[in-house]
């Protein structure tokens, strides 16, 4: 990475993120309740006023991909004919599905079914706990979990992929304004653009983070019989900044495809495990009946009709929130994978594939839950009650009969899925606030992506601390907030390339 140390700061764009930042950690430090109920006040009006617009964009997101994929644009290579690609597919899927799921689908995937299933919306007159609440709860996390969130993520990566490859625009988030507006997307509004998708992103990746030390630290005490507290809290934060700063330094190749691969094939052993230990039949027959739901309430479950308006606020438009406060950062970085391969190979690998997967993750391990909580095998609801939903993982796999090695193996996953994930976006973040970012110099600095992790790192601690998992919850939303019209203009420019059908109307000149 020797040119980028030559890379100055975007000054705007890295210090004014890190001052509101920095302002609200003192805050929330000085005057916790306060600072939390300020919090809940703006994530109440956030999900009952933008609602409706994070569901109806979702859902637009996956039209729009289905007519990218068929149309002229869909054969465009990435960055020309003769671009070559910086990762073969394998690796490329590894690096994508870390980037992107992170430690959520680790918390929960196993957490999360078991409060559709013992407390699914009043409205649809489900019993607790039986087969058609069992149902309702699989079909709710083939929702969350699969094609809409993936969607919001593709039209994002997708659009900038083809502004900074074949249009050779600016390493920037005014980028993806480009075709909708010219030129005059860079520019003040450009910047301003940047600032607040960083914070957006800030406050995503915190989340994250805090959901993952609640996970490890629930983990780590199931394993070792004690109580840690807030010093193991603190002492896991530190270790995962300094092994994704370490891996940071290795740069793509070594670092993060390096750890992607190994924390997908880990992914793929707790769904082997979880498929051989758990109640198989049972859980494809779940699956089976869970996915006819999820596909003939696609629609109206997207936009959240049908079910309590409080139940979609909290859950499915909560999550649509999360996805996108993470989706414009992230973008630049799956974008930046994405040179060498075509449109329609994108939209496979970014959509298509990751959602089998999480299909697949929620068939072994949500099935589990589910099934051994109707059986009363393992009493996986009473423990979110007595010690949290970040216990819920660790006591499935015992009820599964996983003893200390599969814990272990589990602690470790979350672990570096969380390292490998925040690799991968802290890298984006600090090129976002970098001047100077190309696709032969793609790096930043490792001083300014050491700021941005360690920024991440507290705030994520300051957030377990202070308010715990619901001001996780609301973190992630409160980010998505100004997110979600960014993304929207990236769908709008990439329905414009679609109708020319290539990336620019002239053709491209490099800078």
């Amino acid at each position: 990475m020797p040119a980028a140390s030559r890379h100055p700061i975007n000054r705007p764009v890295f210090f004014i993120p890190l001052a509101i930042l920095s302002a609200a950690l003192l805050l929330s430090i000085w005057q916790g309740d306060a600072f939390v109920a300020v919090e809940t006040a703006a994530n109440d009006w956030v999900l009952r006023q933008l609602g409706p617009v994070f569901a109806g964009a979702g859902l637009a997101f996956l039209v729009l991909l289905a007519v990218v994929a068929i149309s002229p644009l869909g054969k465009t290579i990435i960055g020309g004919p003769d671009a070559k690609p910086l990762l073969d597919r394998w690796r490329w899927f590894a690096v994508m599905l870390c980037t992107t799921i992170a430690t959520g689908i680790l918390f929960w995937g196993a957490a999360e079914p078991l409060f559709h299933l013992d407390t699914p919306p009043p409205m649809l007159g489900l019993q607790p706990g039986s087969d058609a609440a069992a149902t309702f709860a699989m079909s709710t996390m083939f929702l969350h979990w699969t094609l809409t969130p993936y969607g919001i993520y593709t039209v994002a990566a997708l659009a900038f992929a083809l502004v900074y490859y074949n249009r050779r625009e600016p390493f920037s988030l005014s980028s993806l304004f480009v075709p909708l507006i010219g030129k005059r997307a860079h520019g003040p509004v450009g910047t301003g653009i940047d600032i607040i998708c960083l914070y957006a992103l800030v406050a995503g990746m915190a989340a994250s983070m805090g959901a993952g030390i609640l996970a490890l630290a629930g983990g780590i005490e199931n394993l070792g019989h004690f109580t840690g507290g807030m010093p193991l809290r603190w002492l896991i934060a530190i270790l995962i900044v300094a092994s994704f700063l370490i891996s940071a330094a290795t740069g793509l190749q070594k670092g993060i495809a390096g750890l992607s691969v190994l924390n997908t094939w880990l992914f793929f052993a707790i769904i082997a495990f979880a498929l051989l230990a758990g109640p198989t039949a049972e859980m494809f027959g779940l699956s089976l009946r869970a996915s006819g739901e999820y596909i003939s309430t696609f629609v109206p479950r997207n936009l959240g009709i049908g079910v309590d308006p409080d139940w979609s606020r909290q859950w499915t438009i909560f999550y649509w929130g999360n996805w996108f406060a993470w989706a414009p950062v992230t973008a630049l970085f799956l974008g930046r994978l994405a040179v060498g391969y075509s449109v329609r190979e994108f939209i496979l690998m970014n959509l298509v594939l990751p959602s089998l997967f999480g299909a697949l993750w929620m068939t072994a391990i949500a099935g589990s839950a589910i099934i051994l909580d109707q059986q009363s095998a393992a009493g996986l609801y009473a423990t979110i009650a007595a010690k949290g939903p970040d216990a819920v993982l660790f006591h499935l796999f015992d009820a599964l009969g996983g003893g200390p090695a599969v814990t272990g193996l589990i602690l470790f996953t979350i672990f570096l899925s969380y390292v490998a994930g925040a690799d991968a976006n802290v890298s984006a973040m600090s090129a976002l606030s970098t001047r100077g970012i190309t696709p032969d110099a793609p790096e930043a600095p490792l001083a300014v992506q050491s700021v941005w992790g360690i920024a991440v790192g507290l705030v994520a601690v300051v957030l377990v601390a202070a308010s715990g998992l619901d001001g996780i919850r609301m973190m992630s939303v409160l980010g998505g907030a100004p997110a979600l019209f960014v993304i929207i203009g990236a769908a709008l420019s990439l329905a414009v390339m679609t109708l020319r059908g290539r990336p620019s109307a002239a053709p491209v000149l490099s800078d």
